[in-house]
């Protein structure tokens, strides 16, 4: 704290900054710590303030619609918010806000919303049966406002985003789900470590799925893991499709058998047939014995084909014979034989568009695209990077022996404004570079590739944050050089006061001392 701020030290300023280390200090923690203790603190305030708002306006009986609305936009409007009602639709109320309670620090933590989710949620709840708070624009999320829609009938809401509330009552999805994760998460370090020497130095593969988006891919799974069905996965560049298509391997009956994954992007197109089907002795010169392609290495078991788009011609030929009929033969043999191999396909292409362009056959498209798992990407699984950032430093721990336990708040909040254009891998990658040049126990520099720019704009509102991040730093710092590292003169010239500056030099990570003298 400087002394600039000092003196403006308030109780609402001093409450938000404690909510904010509070925050980043359950962060830490990881395996969910942070998400269930403040929505088990906001639905105890929730049921308080509940109580409160009855007592004064004398209601026994369960809340009617324009009761819960009336202490839903009391409370956050008696707060500091700018809450207000925009409609009333069937089961679902919306409400929209232009102030945030929480002030300007809000931005580095949009869990604070889940404040907001659980207080509406459960409120509704109990006074209805049923929630599920859709928060479809967020002041935290750089949207500019607030917009929140919280739906009151299960069947409407199915399919939608957002956080599940249910009375007592009324049975727990979110139970379902953690149940299913860990379902699914058993059964992948089963198969994992049923074949020691092969992944004996490396750390079983770990899904996260707190958000909305990945809960709904595991869904996907348990339902068509146990089915036969050929499946497409497709998703941008290092979102995971290989840790997906394992899982859907560990929760089929195929899973005590071989799971092998190929990229097909990096076998040269002379190479491919045989190393897909193998080859006979004498095929080709330098074929001086029989081979043993993928599909008989992975007899009874699953194939992933990641990068299916590059396959050649004549290797499309053969994986449509292998998904019509179940046979195939090597690369100069003179005999079929059988498969029994479920085909798992990935691409972060749209494959309908190679059919188009007449780069993919029309009729294996049809045969790979019998199920098809989206995996969205990260910029869209903002509850998932707390927890992906504390399992990557985890495995950083163990792979390079760096006590790095935890990452500043300011490093959160500059991965939480980053658009990640290579996802997870590029999340990997960039944590890796910073935490071997971190000396203490806590990241406080994050090493990002500015010049680093997405190959396709898929978030919007992520992309200009960014973007607008980016110039608003280079313009703080033409500004320090150019008034020497006055803060008043720069203030002025951005149209800010002093403690705005002082704000963004933190968020920057600027020192106004450099540009002086």
């Amino acid at each position: 704290m400087n002394e600039h701020d000092f003196s403006q030290i308030s109780p609402v300023f001093f409450l938000q900054t404690f909510i904010m280390e509070l925050m980043h200090a359950c962060e830490q923690e990881g395996d969910g710590y942070c998400e269930s203790l403040i929505e088990r603190i906001a639905k105890s305030a929730g049921q308080y303030f509940e109580q409160t708002y009855r007592d004064e306006y004398g209601k026994q009986l369960e809340l009617d619609r324009e009761s819960y609305i009336d202490l839903i936009l009391g409370l956050k409007n008696r707060i500091g918010g700018n809450f207000s009602l925009a409609s009333v639709e069937n089961s679902t109320i919306t409400v929209v806000n232009s102030r945030c309670p929480f002030g300007d620090g809000v931005s580095n933590f949009p869990e604070l919303c889940r404040m907001t989710s659980s207080v509406f949620g459960g409120i509704a709840a109990r006074n209805f049966g049923y929630a599920k708070v859709e928060i479809k624009k967020s002041i935290a999320r750089q949207h500019g406002g607030c917009e929140v829609c919280i739906h009151t009938d299960c069947n409407a809401a199915e399919g939608k985003p957002g956080l599940e509330y249910r009375r007592q009552d009324q049975p727990d999805a979110k139970k379902e789900m953690l149940a299913l994760h860990s379902l699914i998460e058993e059964r992948m370090r089963n198969v994992w470590w049923s074949k020691p020497k092969q992944h004996a130095v490396k750390p079983a593969p770990v899904i996260i799925a707190k958000s909305p988006a990945m809960q709904k891919v595991l869904q996907h799974v348990e339902v068509v893991a146990p089915t036969r069905a050929t499946v497409l996965i497709s998703g941008e560049t290092g979102v995971g499709k290989e840790l997906i298509a394992r899982a859907v391997h560990a929760m089929s009956e195929r899973g005590h058998k071989p799971f092998i994954a190929i990229n097909c992007g990096t076998i040269p197109e002379s190479l491919i047939e045989s190393a897909l089907f193998g080859h006979e002795k004498g095929a080709f010169t330098g074929a001086v014995e029989v081979h043993q392609g993928f599909f008989e290495r992975a007899e009874g078991g699953t194939l992933f084909l990641d990068e299916v788009d590059t396959l050649s011609p004549a290797a499309q030929t053969g994986l449509l014979r292998v998904l019509q009929e179940g046979e195939m033969e090597r690369v100069g043999g003179k005999h079929t034989l059988s498969v029994d191999v479920r085909i798992i396909a990935a691409s972060n292409r749209q494959l309908e568009q190679h059919v188009e362009q007449g780069l993919f056959r029309k009729d294996l498209f049809y045969r790979l695209n019998v199920v098809r798992l989206w995996i969205p990407p990260l910029a869209q699984r903002p509850e998932d990077l707390p927890h992906l950032v504390q399992l990557i430093l985890k495995r950083l721990h163990d792979k390079y022996g760096k006590n790095v336990e935890t990452v500043s708040r300011d490093v959160m909040g500059r991965i939480r404004a980053y658009h990640w254009p290579g996802n997870v891998r590029e999340l990997e990658n960039t944590l890796e570079r910073s935490v071997l040049f971190c000396k203490g126990n806590e990241l406080i520099h994050l090493d990002l590739d500015r010049k680093h720019q997405p190959d396709a704009v898929t978030d919007w509102n992520a992309f200009k944050q960014q973007t607008l991040a980016e110039a608003e730093r280079s313009f703080l710092s033409q500004a320090l050089q150019t008034y020497k590292g006055d803060i008043k003169q720069v203030a002025a010239a951005m149209e800010l006061t002093p403690r705005a500056i002082y704000g963004k030099l933190k968020k920057y990570q600027l020192d106004a001392r450099k540009y002086r003298g």
